[in-house]
């Protein structure tokens, strides 16, 4: 019941991100930053603000200022697949927003009001909030929400997260009707980071005559701030937009200012010396002196990214499943937690990221046990290890940096000798992708899903089989996980609880089976100073920092 492994889902724009993201990784995962759905209730109004009311200046505008790793690849929100998803959520909005799992409800209303779909999953309908101005002062309309997502099908950054999408219809000018090829959770796609903002048509009509016509710092979104100076490379000023259809009342700040800032020890250095309110990215050796600091509020809390190790199961002696069973038993998980993470992490159960859907507690683990290592070792005919591993991982990730030489260490107990070759994580992918000859035979790697379904992400995309896999970096093929993988999907909008029960059936196997190693997921790190109030974390959306809750406490 899902699209073929070759649909667009799969496309090489899963790694723009990844490649333009690189240095945010290693700050933002280290340091940054019984529920109903409206299928079930057929509709869902949007909650009242609560924030708490702020006098006016007399001084002059409230300006935030944020010290952040996120740079800028396009302005485009339509082709925008990285790290100025920072600045595009406050800029942009979708139809719905997914709410953090600890909430009551599950989604909060956009700029959809309403939403319901029909019992099969595969027509879902959405009532647009009334009264909504693009910035450049077009009316939100059902045609503005067509064209929109039409585009990011076609030819967004993200488009595979609408391969369900058969047709979109604007029934009236405050209805859509979105007819899918298959049943799917649309109302997940529809509150994801990338691939669902809502576009001025004006500038989807400029940007097809231009490509270049976002690049200067134009935009046209719906969003409480828009863009009113931009130096690459150097910082980003967001100005509120007056006809932001949620008001100014209350607490609010009237501008943003983000300087760009790659190295996190200077950002902690502009955070303690008062130059910025919010530090996005700060030392992971470093943040734990501020845990007992009365000037801040201590943040940790679960992720949506974790680390995962792939072995290349098409070479000898890891076509052995009693290999890579072993080499799973010899890892040393909480030292590499200890050590890559700084303490900041926990331990994985396969590759989906707990509290992100279809996590499990059912899904098993491995805890070192060298002994039964050795056992496996010797049944598999490798009862003193004599193989050697090369192990590459991403030059830039300073926790894979940290913690790969404990790969190295615990392999040597057994006799396998590990060479370390640490690379710019593009050429670590030109060379996983190329040559099976001149492949990897381990590749660690930091993974997120897309939107909040790692089922159809990080299970279907990881370890999936594949003519051309596309993150399968294992090259596993097993049809049985297939198959379950398969048909979790085609349950999860309907029958979630089905899928769920497919999906951990699944990892059980994954882990069973043992293509990779499930090292930990990633903690939410950050610290907020007490000067700042109305912060928000949500796992849902690792890239965005919403601006538009936050004013100066007091």
């Amino acid at each position: 019941m899902h699209a073929d492994p070759s649909s667009p889902r799969t496309g090489a724009s899963r790694l723009l991100v990844l490649l333009a993201a690189g240095a945010l990784i290693v700050g933002a995962c280290g340091s940054t930053t019984a529920t109903q759905t409206p299928a079930a209730s057929g509709a869902t109004a949007a909650p009242a603000s609560t924030a708490p009311t702020a006098e006016p200046t007399a001084s002059g505008p409230t300006v935030l200022k944020v010290a952040a790793t996120a740079n800028i690849t396009t302005w485009d929100p339509v082709k925008s697949f990285s790290t100025e998803a920072l600045y595009l959520a406050n800029i942009y909005e979708p139809l719905l927003r997914i709410n953090p799992p600890s909430a009551a409800d599950r989604f909060s209303p956009v700029l959809a009001e309403s939403w319901s779909s029909s019992a099969d999953g595969t027509t879902w309908t959405f009532k647009l909030r009334d009264g909504v101005t693009f910035h450049d002062g077009e009316a939100l309309t059902a045609d503005a929400v067509k064209q929109s997502i039409e585009a990011a099908a076609e030819k967004g950054g993200a488009s595979f997260i609408w391969a369900a999408l058969d047709t979109i219809t604007a029934v009236d000018p405050l209805t859509v009707e979105l007819k899918l090829t298959y049943a799917a959770p649309i109302d997940l796609v529809a509150s994801s980071l990338y691939g669902a903002w809502i576009v001025s048509p004006k500038a989807l009509a400029a940007a097809a005559a231009d490509e270049a016509y976002f690049e200067s710092g134009v935009d046209a979104g719906t969003g409480p701030y828009a863009i009113e100076s931009y130096t690459p490379d150097k910082e980003v000023l967001l100005a509120a937009y007056d006809g932001y259809w949620g008001g100014w009342d209350g607490a609010h700040y009237d501008k943003v200012l983000v300087a760009i800032t790659p190295e996190a020890a200077v950002q902690q250095q502009m955070l303690d010396g008062g130059e910025v309110d919010l530090a996005l990215s700060l030392p992971l050796e470093n943040i734990g002196a501020y845990r007992n600091n009365p000037d801040f509020t201590f943040i940790d809390e679960p992720s949506f990214f974790n680390y995962v190790g792939f072995f290349n199961t098409e070479r000898k002696p890891l076509d052995d499943v009693r290999v890579r069973q072993a080499l799973s038993y010899a890892i040393p998980y909480e030292d590499i937690i200890t050590v890559g993470a700084q303490g900041f992490g926990t331990r994985s159960r396969g590759p989906v990221p707990e509290g992100v859907f279809p996590w499990s507690a059912d899904v098993p683990q491995y805890s070192r046990d060298m002994d039964r290592a050795r056992t496996l070792l010797k049944d598999a005919g490798y009862e003193n290890g004599g193989f050697s591993l090369n192990l590459t991982y991403a030059a830039e990730n300073q926790n894979e940096t940290r913690f790969a030489p404990l790969i190295k260490e615990a392999y040597a107990e057994l006799g396998v000798d590990v060479t370390i070759t640490p690379i710019a994580f593009n050429q670590q992918w030109e060379q996983a992708k190329g040559d099976p000859a001149g492949r990897q035979d381990m590749f660690l790697l930091l993974y997120w899903p897309t939107y909040s379904d790692a089922g159809s992400d990080n299970l279907w995309s990881m370890f999936r089989s594949s003519e051309s896999p596309f993150f399968n970096l294992s090259y596993w093929k097993n049809a049985e996980f297939d198959a379950l993988v398969d048909e979790a999907i085609g349950l999860t909008a309907t029958q979630r609880d089905q899928a769920q029960a497919r999906y951990t059936e699944a990892m059980q196997l994954l882990v069973d089976q043992a293509p990779g190693l499930f090292f930990y997921d990633t903690r939410f790190v950050t610290v907020i100073p007490d000067s700042l109030g109305g912060f928000e974390y949500n796992l849902n959306y690792p890239f965005a920092q919403f601006f538009y809750p936050m004013h100066p406490a007091g």
